[in-house]
């Protein structure tokens, strides 16, 4: 039995499937998929939620592969991206390790001249080589400069976390550069090595890829490959030992609570956010609910626009720009998507397509507002960046609450007390969004794992096609 009808819910089922196993998954929306979903704006199929599966790391794409979405695999274009930074939009520097720069003269024009001068302080600085997990934001600040941690780093970590420099975690969010700011007596030489540990770029290997027709096809592509039965609209209230004489491992409580319902499994796997999953394990695991219940998530919403190209006093060349917390804007990040995916381009014809972002953890004001008000925030920052005019053809609000767990200080440590305390349940695991990434190919890898921990605990032989080796690159 899998709790939870997104990505990693469905790839555990899918790997489980493999081995021969039977599976249900329950799913308490009408539509599983979770935070991946596809819908038309004007016409044209956009993602609601993640748009692109990280390349350099194999899950997300062989899943794709293995479900029959090989042939539309595509890369995005080749073009640059930016940062929208004291009133414009600059490229966003080279030779930086999630913002943070090993080469201050790169960052000349995004930051002053005097900001660029106060990262060479670095190597003058005590304090490193480091033992414990910090904040990104905090040490970066303390050791380049405030500017450097508000204008760079903050808007790369908010794009993917929607959370705050100064609170998440080095070892969990750039965990080669907790490596090597272990070993190096300066952040700038740390980023010099993490690069130089990184793995070398292939050529011809991209680091994000897509699937024609959106991301959000692979979830039913995922399902429909497992075989697995699918029940949405049910909600799994509780989960205990199923009673001696039953047959099965665990009972698990649906239904409406004044009437409820009862089901059966051999093995369980958890693939919901934190919160519900720490109410789920509390009977069963109390350590591990005790710590995902520390976890705290964000909230935003993708704010999908479809415009004429003669919106734009020059249409977009570029995959888009983040946009730093400090300047106040209503956005976080923009992508022009019809720029960044060619097979989009030749749908949206004289139409740009692009998403915003808003909202970061605890700040959820600008999500209250009804969809017509967002669009028009949305709208006054794009003029003022971009100098827009007009309206959209078509627009479209999505919101996810609570969809980005917080990789606070501590946090893979928090995990790995997760997991241990799941490990001693027999038939029981857990995966998703808050363990080793918030991106697909990371959430697909836990699921494998969680898949392969049950399969042994029933005694099942596991395949090759689940060879579950521990990823500790970044955490997408």
């Amino acid at each position: 039995m899998v709790v939870g009808g997104g990505i990693s819910g469905l790839a555990a089922a899918y790997y489980l499937s493999t081995s021969g196993a039977q599976v249900t998954v329950l799913e308490a929306s009408e539509h599983v998929g979770g935070a991946l979903r596809l819908s038309e704006v004007a016409g044209i199929p956009v993602d609601e939620g993640a748009e692109s599966l990280l390349n350099r790391r194999p899950e997300a794409v062989e899943l794709a592969r293995e479900v029959g979405l090989g042939d539309d695999i595509v890369y995005p274009a080749s073009v640059p991206a930016g940062v929208w930074s004291r009133g414009c939009v600059h490229p966003l520097p080279s030779g930086t390790v999630m913002g943070v720069p090993g080469w201050p003269d790169e960052l000349a024009g995004l930051l002053t001249e005097t900001e660029v001068a106060r990262i060479e302080l670095d190597r003058t600085m005590p304090g490193l080589p480091l033992a414990d997990d910090v904040a990104v934001g905090r040490l970066v600040a303390e050791r380049m400069g405030a500017a450097v941690a508000e204008r760079l780093v903050d808007p790369l970590l908010g794009g993917v976390y929607a959370g705050h420099a100064d609170e998440l975690s080095l070892q969990a969010t750039v965990p080669e550069l907790a490596t090597a700011v272990g070993k190096e007596t300066s952040l700038l030489d740390a980023v010099a090595a993490a690069q130089q540990q990184a793995s070398p770029a292939a050529p011809g290997n991209p680091v994000f890829a897509g699937i024609r027709g959106a991301v959000g096809r692979l979830p039913q592509a995922v399902a429909d490959a497992s075989g697995a039965s699918i029940r949405t609209r049910t909600t799994v209230r509780a989960v205990a030992p199923a009673p001696a004489g039953d047959g099965a491992r665990w009972r698990l409580e649906t239904g409406p609570a004044p009437r409820p319902q009862f089901m059966t499994a051999d093995a369980l796997v958890l693939a919901v956010p934190p919160t519900p999953s720490a109410k789920l394990l509390e009977a069963v695991a109390p350590e591990a609910a005790h710590e995902l219940r520390q976890v705290e998530q964000a909230s935003v919403a993708i704010v999908t626009l479809a415009l004429p190209r003669a919106a734009f006093p020059q249409v977009p060349d570029s995959t888009g720009f983040l946009v730093p917390a400090v300047d106040g804007k209503t956005i976080k990040a923009v992508t022009f998507s019809s720029v960044k995916w060619p097979w989009l381009a030749e749908l949206a014809g004289e139409l740009v397509v692009l998403r915003a972002s808003v909202g970061r953890h605890r700040q959820v004001a600008d999500l209250q507002r009804t969809d017509d008000e967002i669009v028009d925030l949305v709208l006054a920052d794009l003029a003022d960046a971009l100098g827009i005019v007009g309206r959209p053809a078509a627009s479209r609000v999505s919101r996810w609450g609570g969809a980005l767990p917080q990789y606070a200080v501590g946090h893979v440590e928090r995990m790995d007390r997760v997991r241990a305390a799941v490990a001693n349940v027999s038939g029981l695991a857990v995966c998703g969004a808050a363990y080793e990434g918030v991106g697909i190919a990371a959430c697909v890898g836990v699921a494998r794992r969680a898949a392969r921990s049950v399969l042994a605990d029933l005694g099942v032989q596991v395949s090759a096609a689940l060879p579950g080796a521990a990823w500790r690159g970044p955490g997408r």
